[in-house]
């Protein structure tokens, strides 16, 4: 579950707090991530999102089920002034070389339930997360009071036998009371929802590469549940507030989480490491977590910092040769290789430019990919990466810019075995 768990944490903290890391700058003055489920009718009166996730997913076998369900709690902190024998707010609290700024923390929560025999279903389970105060004396400088108030919600299974298959249904929900205004509704909100779903005496069908006997269709509501664990498993589901690929994992470059997964960690870490002390001490001040992050890029050794730059292996033998007086550099050096002239056997069926093809999309393809499935495209080109693999390049027929996409050689590319020719043999 290690692999699994941290995946998961990335998916509860992505765009938790974005570079710079400090509480003043644009990007983080409107804060709060995937995965929120505000309180009741908050999404209606513009005051916070939808108050559930719904996932529709699919067992083989009569087994039983685990859940657990993961969010973030909002917490906030109010730095607090000594003045004499009392207290006043500040936006910043300093005591000697350390600040603390009035900052939204958040705490994470962890709720499982089961096992839960699948024949059992439908079951209706609480979910609730108690309120609180804590307070931390800052020396004689002050004191800081951090405050949560209190979740509740509730987790709904159903499950619907489909021949040899079991569709469940679950759903995660915030029941909590109408909120008052937008900073209630984001107090009372889960925060980076999301649930680890795991089967004994059973095993989890993928919904990106579907078996023939599933004939019908799963719906979902703000997530998608994927496979996750060891490729060689099927005991294990995340459902993510994030489109992801089955069996998702972190690179094992990475030194730790950066809360933005669609930045290069490298670059990344160097933009933290040109910050200034001034920046840093600011980033430090205005969470716990910014701080791990300043921290953990400022102890970067070079050799990790290198690991971080990539791994290049060798495409020995898979690059066309250069030709005798050409600089690799010159386009002349791919005249080994012509996508718009080159072809690949698909079902004894030639295919290259100007072949009509349905879309299957399978196994590789990412959850947008799936949309493409059953539509009909001609192809562009056919291309073959430095590993050998084929590759071929399509624009849809129903594409209202279909000329645009091929004037400009921007191609949906799918691999031979998730197209399905139309032309004959």
């Amino acid at each position: 579950m290690s692999s699994v768990r941290a995946v998961a944490d990335a998916v509860l903290y992505e765009g938790y707090l974005l570079y710079p890391y400090r509480g003043n700058a644009t990007k983080n003055q409107a804060r709060w991530q995937f995965g929120v489920l505000g309180p009741t009718d908050a999404e209606t009166d513009g005051l916070g999102e939808n108050d559930h996730l719904t996932a529709q997913f699919v067992v083989e076998g009569n087994g039983s089920l685990d859940v657990t369900v993961r969010f973030l709690q909002l917490q906030h902190r109010t730095a607090e002034r000594a003045v004499g024998d009392r207290f006043e707010p500040v936006t910043e609290l300093t005591d000697g070389q350390r600040s603390w700024l009035t900052w939204d923390e958040a705490v994470p929560r962890e709720i499982s339930y089961g096992p839960m025999a699948v024949e059992d279903l439908p079951r209706l389970l609480p979910l609730h997360v108690p309120g609180g105060t804590d307070i931390e004396i800052i020396g004689t400088a002050g004191r800081l009071v951090r405050t949560r108030e209190s979740l509740n919600g509730y987790l709904e299974m159903t499950a619907k036998s489909i021949g040899t298959l079991t569709m469940i249904t679950l759903s995660v929900y915030n029941s909590g009371a109408r909120a008052a205004g937008k900073n209630d509704a984001i107090a009372r909100s889960f925060i980076g929802s999301h649930a680890i779903v795991e089967v004994a005496g059973g095993e989890f069908v993928s919904l990106l590469d579907p078996p023939p006997e599933m004939t019908f269709d799963c719906r979902q509501h703000r997530c998608f549940p994927v496979l996750a664990g060891e490729p060689d498993q099927r005991r294990t589901l995340l459902i993510s507030p994030i489109i992801l690929y089955d069996y998702p994992q972190i690179a094992e470059q990475s030194e730790g989480s950066l809360f933005d997964s669609t930045e290069i960690d490298e670059i990344l870490t160097l933009r933290v490491m040109t910050m200034t002390d001034e920046e840093k001490a600011q980033a430090r001040a205005t969470d716990p977590e910014a701080a791990r992050i300043i921290d953990q890029c400022d102890a970067m050794t070079p050799d990790a910092m290198q690991r971080l730059h990539g791994i290049l292996r060798s495409p020995r033998g898979l690059i066309p040769e250069v030709p005798d007086g050409v600089d690799w550099w010159d386009p002349m050096a791919d005249s080994a290789v012509s996508p718009d002239a080159d072809a690949v056997l698909v079902n004894g069926v030639r295919v290259a430019k100007g072949t009509h093809v349905r879309l299957h999309p399978g196994r590789r393809a990412d959850a947008q990919d799936l949309f493409y499935e059953g539509k009909t495209a001609h192809v562009t080109s056919v291309h073959a990466d430095v590993d050998g693999n084929a590759h071929v390049g399509v624009v849809l027929d129903e594409d209202p810019a279909a000329d645009l996409h091929e004037w400009f050689g921007r191609y949906l590319y799918f691999a031979p075995d998730e197209v399905e020719p139309l032309t004959a043999r």
